[in-house]
């Protein structure tokens, strides 16, 4: 089964990721250490340096993967982080629709 592919309108410079310590996803460009691929990430900043980078979710305390800006093509936001669709106009506060007012609707 192939990887699907992140639709195109997510894509964002990654100087315009979290800087957080949020997870996203990010495209990593190819190089002679191997191809494109996709990883999750959050951004850290080492205590003892001061340097921050893309650290790999799944990153082992004793080998660390950590990503330059530079290594990275573009971020997308993880599904969960993505906005929330508004309530159709249909629906009062209370996220019933209008036949429901006052708890009729029980």
């Amino acid at each position: 089964m192939t990887p699907s592919r992140p639709r195109a309108r997510n894509r964002a410079p990654i100087s315009t990721a979290p800087r957080d310590g949020s997870l996203v996803r990010v495209a990593i460009r190819a190089s002679e250490q191997g191809p494109a691929e996709f990883d999750t990430v959050r951004f850290a900043q080492s205590a003892r340096s001061g340097e921050g980078g893309w650290l790999a979710s799944d990153s082992d305390p004793e080998a660390r993967i950590v990503y330059s800006d530079s290594e990275l093509a573009y971020w997308i936001p993880l599904p969960g982080q993505e906005p929330a669709a508004s309530p159709s106009p249909k629906e009062d506060a209370s996220g019933g629709g209008d036949d429901e007012a006052d708890g009729s609707g029980v």
